[in-house]
């Protein structure tokens, strides 16, 4: 029998795992620098901490949960987004009292029963952060700040943050009865999920993806005029505090996100590129959610990344994904001062994958293994090369090369790439 993996569970590669490690790496550097610190809750949670916060008319409740009963016929879950765990964790423990303010982030596995799709796997990997204990309009505008300068630092460029306000519960109760009444004229037209969601969870109808559905919601009332004085004064601050701030974003009125428990601002961040599955991201506020959990009455805002979407974007735009070099060297010395080498590049690089030869290949051999890796140059060092103290770089898209001294290689390498 040949085992394969699950449908929609994929392994990640030796020859894929650099540019998963380097994009953790750098969102906890970034996550660190604005004061989060990492938490990590269990894969596994009661049913009821996903039912209660998500919404159990959303899709991701009734259709997508991996969801089980244990030998004591308890109903647990494989949890299928991060943020109601943090919160369960932050009541259970008590962290209101550790500090005012807690800013946490988080790296890993979520699971959801979805059809597989190009970047919308099974088990996929998302990187969250959250501010818990915040109602400020600053807390939104610092947490969109923060994420858009990490996804450019991620070498992403072409992403849009779009933006909208649901407002308290009392606006989403204003907004959905609006919403019923429009979607009521063309009920006819909608898909069976939508028609059900009129009556259950109308706002459910604006994450529909049937095309049709998606037309009819491109029509709809936006939540604005539905906003309380307090909400709008709320949303106004922060898109002012963006714009001075320089942070772009779109504003998209009937913007709502598949989950319950937001009230307030919401935002999505797409990719162009991706097609009809555009988005890497998403967040916003969920004021209610600590005292829905039974801890004391808190603002929070958040958001999640899905790292499979990011690195299908990095793959799409021109700067592509991380540089890669590689040393090849032929004789003793030249593989030690090869090495030698390759570390300096990596310290001075930290952003670059630098391969060497560990197997005493020919020249022709290790040239064939640079460009199986997809090396953007290669460093040349011989018994000739180390007479001279210098070392030859190829540029393996324009086969061009340079002869330059040992000393001088990050340097040059750096011209190269454009770092």
């Amino acid at each position: 029998m040949k085992y394969k993996a699950i449908r929609g569970m994929e392994d990640i590669l030796p020859k894929d795992i650099a540019i998963w490690q380097w994009l953790e790496k750098t969102a906890r550097m970034e996550l660190e620098s604005y004061g989060y610190t990492e938490i990590r809750t269990p894969i596994l949670e009661d049913t009821s901490v996903f039912t209660r916060s998500i919404g159990d008319t959303t899709d991701i409740v009734t259709k997508e949960m991996y969801t089980f009963k244990d030998k004591k016929s308890r109903s647990l879950t494989m949890r299928p987004e991060g943020t109601a765990p943090i919160v369960r964790s932050y009541v259970e423990h008590a962290l209101s009292q550790v500090t005012p303010q807690l800013k946490l982030y988080y790296m890993g596995p979520m699971f959801r029963s979805e059809r597989p799709q190009k970047g919308r796997l099974r088990q996929f990997h998302q990187i969250g952060a959250e501010v818990i204990g915040s109602n400020s309009y600053f807390a939104d505008a610092e947490i969109i700040m923060q994420v858009s300068g990490m996804l450019k630092l991620f070498g992403l460029t072409d992403f849009i943050i779009k933006l909208n306000s649901l407002g308290c519960k009392k606006d989403k109760e204003a907004f959905a009865g609006k919403l019923k009444k429009y979607l009521k004229e063309k009920e006819s037209i909608l898909c069976k999920d939508c028609k059900t969601r009129i009556k259950k969870n109308v706002l459910r109808v604006l994450d529909c993806k049937n095309e049709t559905c998606v037309q009819v919601a491109r029509s709809a009332p936006g939540t604005s005029e539905s906003l309380c004085t307090p909400c709008k004064d709320h949303f106004d601050k922060l898109k002012n505090t963006l714009t001075k701030t320089k942070v772009k974003f779109k504003e998209t009125g009937n913007l709502v996100r598949g989950l319950d428990y937001y009230t307030g601002t919401v935002f999505e961040i797409t990719h162009p590129s991706l097609g009809g599955q555009d988005a890497i991201g998403a967040g916003g506020r969920y004021d209610s959610l600590v005292k829905d959990f039974g801890g004391p009455e808190t603002g929070a805002v958040g958001y999640a990344l899905g790292m499979e979407r990011i690195i299908l974007g990095l793959k799409k735009e021109p700067k592509g994904t991380l540089p890669v070099a590689y040393v090849a060297t032929l004789g003793d010395e030249a593989k030690i001062r090869g090495i030698q080498i390759a570390e300096k590049i990596r310290k001075e690089m930290p952003n670059m994958i630098v391969f060497t030869d560990t197997k005493d290949a020919s020249l022709k051999s290790q040239m064939r293994n640079a460009d199986k890796n997809n090396a953007k140059l290669v460093v040349i060092l011989g018994e000739d090369e180390l007479k001279i103290s210098k070392a030859t770089i190829r540029d393996m898209a324009t086969k061009k090369q340079i002869s330059v001294g040992l000393e001088s290689v990050p340097e040059e390498i750096k011209k190269i790439v454009g770092a």
